[in-house]
């Protein structure tokens, strides 16, 4: 199936300066196509939590937007040191985020358990030393 956008954002590692626009851009592409409100908060949500992500932990990757007839999808890949213990990560409160994350309010250990909350499908891989690749689908219909 055609995508009826592709867009891709590059995310640079610790670059909490600009941390928020890509998921800010996502939210008003999907606005600006009527998705409705529960899906569009869903999506936020999601798309913010893995920007995030890939700020805090990777050492900078790509997240990328595709939107479908019937479906929102989000993959982030990420170039970073993995993830030793992903059902460890995917657990509320577990976090490994470094001081200066900490020090400006992210870092709670919710960013993994919210992704996959919001989403209608959630998968992550991760290899350690080689990073993490996390996809995202939500319904439209």
């Amino acid at each position: 199936m055609t995508a009826l956008i592709h867009q891709e954002y590059p995310i640079a590692a610790e670059d909490y300066t600009r941390a928020g626009e890509a998921s800010a851009d996502i939210k008003r592409r999907l606005k600006q196509l009527g998705v409705s409100s529960m899906v569009l908060r869903r999506v936020a949500v999601a798309s913010y939590e893995v920007e995030l992500n890939l700020v805090i932990h990777s050492r900078g990757g790509v997240l990328t937007l595709e939107v479908e007839p019937d479906r929102v999808r989000l993959v982030s890949r990420d170039v970073g040191p993995g993830i030793p213990d992903v059902e460890l990560a995917m657990r509320e409160g577990y976090s490994t985020a470094n001081e200066e994350a900490r020090s400006l309010g992210f870092g709670a250990g919710m960013g993994l358990p919210n992704m996959k909350r919001n989403a209608d499908q959630f998968a992550i891989e991760s290899a350690v030393g080689v990073g993490t690749t996390i996809e995202m689908s939500f319904c439209l219909q």
